[in-house]
């Protein structure tokens, strides 16, 4: 949903970035590697020891390499289907090192309410499931296209509802929690209903290789 929207102001920032590390003959891959290390490191390390505000900037700061390593590729007549593959795995595997970060805390913290554990461990298997289902569906030739919560609406809600509960502001965490939670389950189900509502929905698949015909 916003990732077409923030791709041109960002541009200002990004494309600066993209052409040094060109010229430095850094390749995208390597970039998108190096983006995932970092915050899946802080991830692991901030998050369970507490420093939630500075989880959250420096996260954010390593998955803005997310659109760094999409423009060098751009800038270099166009991504490969290698580098769009890696890419969307670093995706999943950040995703899952920050929300399986988030309820390892709540898990150690005896303070911590349940619900908000449940609430983590909704979102790391529905945004996987998101990710999936279009993964899934277009390798049928099922168009699906946008969705309510996509990863950079879970990041951005993810990240702040995060960085405000380190500052101390109260109950962002439980909002931000809630609002993922349902809004990445109605993802899921909304991505299923534009595949089932597809003209190719109806077309049969062979049957897997060993499988008896009937």
């Amino acid at each position: 949903m916003l990732s077409e929207h923030a791709r041109r102001p960002a541009s200002v920032i990004i494309e600066p970035i993209a052409r040094t590390l060109q010229k430095a003959h850094v390749s995208p891959n390597a970039v998108t590697l190096g983006g995932t290390v970092a915050a899946v490191v802080l991830a692991l390390w901030l998050i369970p020891t507490g420093h939630h505000f500075a989880a959250a900037v420096l996260i954010g700061l390593t998955t803005a390499l997310d659109m760094v390593d999409g423009t060098m590729a751009r800038m270099a007549g166009g991504g490969t289907k290698f580098g769009a593959t890696l890419d969307a795995t670093c995706d999943r595997v950040t995703d899952g090192a920050i929300f399986g970060a988030l309820a390892f805390w709540f898990a150690l913290d005896a303070e911590s309410h349940p619900v908000l554990l449940a609430l983590t461990l909704t979102i790391l298997v529905a945004g996987q499931v998101t990710s999936y289902v279009k993964a899934r569906a277009e390798a049928s030739d099922l168009p699906v296209d946008g969705g309510l919560i996509e990863r950079p609406e879970r990041l951005i809600i993810s990240l702040v509802a995060l960085g405000l509960s380190g500052l101390g502001v109260p109950y962002v965490l439980w909002v931000g929690l809630w609002l993922l939670g349902l809004g990445s389950v109605f993802t899921v189900i909304q991505r299923l209903v534009m595949a089932s509502r597809s003209d190719a929905s109806t077309d049969h698949i062979a049957a897997p290789a060993g499988a008896r015909e009937f």
